[in-house]
């Protein structure tokens, strides 16, 4: 699994034209399953997704999470996270999971996340989106199995 955290001042998802996604401050996070992706590492990756200290306290340190910053978040599918460029110029996606497991496992991390944060919305997993946002910061982690 691979997620990039942005922090926002606010983001929005569209899908056709249409907003089907919007937060005020919070994170903005693009999720990529991989082909061994289970719902156990989603639980894991949720759970450091939710404990990272990364907005500012009163002294302006980062010291304060999603939830002590009563913020929201954006969870936006993206398979392109596995993209495997080491041969030519054109990515390859073979690493990324098939797209059933994968979808199943987005849908997961929005329900599982809509049991901590008030304010979960996201994307259409396989749809055209547009995606804007306001980065905070700028202040952008990626999560990996090299990290995790």
């Amino acid at each position: 699994m691979r997620l990039v955290i942005q922090r926002v001042l606010h983001a929005e998802v569209q899908v056709d034209g249409n907003t089907i996604g919007k937060i005020g401050k919070g994170l903005l996070v693009f999720v990529g399953a991989g082909q061994n992706d289970t719902k156990e590492i989603a639980d894991k990756y949720l759970r450091k997704l939710l404990g990272l200290r990364i907005f500012e306290d009163k002294n302006g340190k980062t010291n304060l999470s999603l939830k002590d910053v009563d913020g929201e978040l954006l969870i936006v599918s993206q398979f392109t996270l596995y993209a495997n460029c080491k041969k030519g110029n054109r990515p390859s996606f073979i690493e990324a999971g098939e797209p059933h497991m994968a979808e199943a496992l987005y849908e997961y991390m929005i329900e599982e996340a809509k049991k901590s944060v008030p304010v979960v919305e996201h994307g259409e997993f396989g749809a055209d989106m547009k995606v804007s946002l306001l980065n905070d910061g700028p202040f952008t982690i990626i999560l990996d199995e090299k990290i995790l």
